[in-house]
């Protein structure tokens, strides 16, 4: 009887010691630096998209069902938070490195950079990200979040967006975060 309770005392503190990761998560991260003043933290609703107006497939209209919002957060640089931004950037790729998150596409343009990943669950996205870092701007986060995403529907999700009518007034946060003073 005393080994049993042995095996079973061993099993809840393998169990309870996997479930604390050392590693930080995206949502995590996010958290932890929504507040802070070289970060620009944004939630936006699906809806700016503002799907109503324009004629969807089928298939957009269920990749556009799908989604739910968008969680950006960005790192402006400047001339004081160069050391910072380093660093930030750093831990943001650890993050990203993790083998939970699969690659999707690499973009890279001079001194822009970029990748698109996901985190699946199965044949169902639980989320898309995309990191995207410039050495003389910054970098930006976005989760791209919803329920039910599928994989065949990303293309259908990008023809969504580029025929939406963005809701200009939905992405005020966001004006001039970017712009070289």
């Amino acid at each position: 009887m005393k080994t049993i309770k042995t095996i079973i005392g061993l099993f809840i503190a393998v169990l309870a010691f996997q479930s604390c990761s050392t590693s930080p998560s995206l949502q995590q991260y996010y958290v932890e630096n929504a507040e802070d003043p070289n970060f620009i933290s944004v939630d936006i609703p699906a809806s700016i998209l503002k799907v109503s107006e324009i004629d969807l497939t089928p298939e957009q209209k269920s990749a556009y069902e799908s989604l739910r919002k968008f969680n950006v957060l960005a790192f402006r640089l400047n001339e004081e938070n160069g050391a910072e931004f380093e660093g930030e950037k750093e831990m943001v790729q650890a993050i990203l490195k993790n083998d939970k998150y699969e690659e999707l596409m690499r973009i890279n343009s001079g001194a822009a950079r970029g990748v698109v990943k996901i985190l699946a669950d199965g044949d169902e996205i639980d989320e898309v990200i995309l990191y995207g870092n410039d050495d003389k701007m910054g970098f930006a986060l976005v989760r791209v979040l919803g329920e039910n995403m599928r994989p065949e529907n990303i293309m259908q999700l990008v023809e969504v967006i580029q025929k939406g009518n963005l809701d200009g007034a939905g992405l005020e946060p966001l004006k001039g975060f970017f712009d070289q003073q």
